[in-house]
């Protein structure tokens, strides 16, 4: 038996099918593939110098707010330990009675002296930031007053209400510097005030 016969010619053994020629590179696809890689990389980089120049002026600002907090808090400690001799000048005022005063002439002298030395030192204190809290009269504040004692509230005098100041509390800029040492009305509210929330 013999083969058909093909009507196609059979390639020699030797010879190997021709591989297909690769597509010749689309310059117009390739250059924008090239821009926008290079468009993504700089709105990364734009992003990021973004971020540079904001944690840069937030540095800034805080440096700033530092600056000021030191000019303005730097007295403190002295601020705060001068106030023990505002206490003494005013305790010295407070020992010395008006008869006392207008019995000895010398003594009322002295007692002017201290109190214009008093006036000036609150002088220099309102000057420089501080100020005196001004605690009687006032509702209790925790954040302001330091409680030393607790008195049943005098008539017309609501309770949680300070009724006596044992030494007067500062601030300084705002700050507290020193709590006043008072003392705070306690029972029955006073007549008019509702309580309930």
């Amino acid at each position: 038996m013999t083969e058909p016969a093909n009507d196609q010619p059979q390639p020699a053994a030797s010879e190997t099918p021709a591989p297909e020629a690769p597509a010749t590179p689309d310059p117009l696809a390739e250059a924008i593939a090239k821009i926008a890689a290079l468009e993504a990389e700089m709105a990364k980089t734009k992003d990021a110098a973004l971020r540079a120049m904001a944690d840069a002026e937030n540095m800034r600002k805080r440096a700033d707010r530092e600056i000021v907090d030191r000019e303005k808090y730097a007295v403190g400690n002295f601020a705060k330990a001068l106030l023990a001799v505002s206490d003494n000048l005013r305790r010295a005022l407070d020992a010395v009675s008006a008869e006392a005063r207008a019995a000895d002439p010398h003594l009322a002298k002295l007692a002017e002296g201290v109190e214009l030395t008093e006036r000036e030192l609150l002088s220099v204190f309102e000057r420089n930031g501080v100020a005196k809290i001004d605690a009687a009269g006032k509702p209790f504040d925790p954040a302001l007053h330091q409680a030393v004692a607790q008195v049943e509230a005098p008539a017309g005098v609501a309770a949680g209400t300070v009724v006596q100041v044992f030494q007067p509390g500062y601030t300084i800029h705002g700050r507290l510097l020193r709590e006043a040492m008072v003392t705070v009305a306690k029972g029955a509210p006073a007549q008019g005030i509702d309580t309930t929330a």
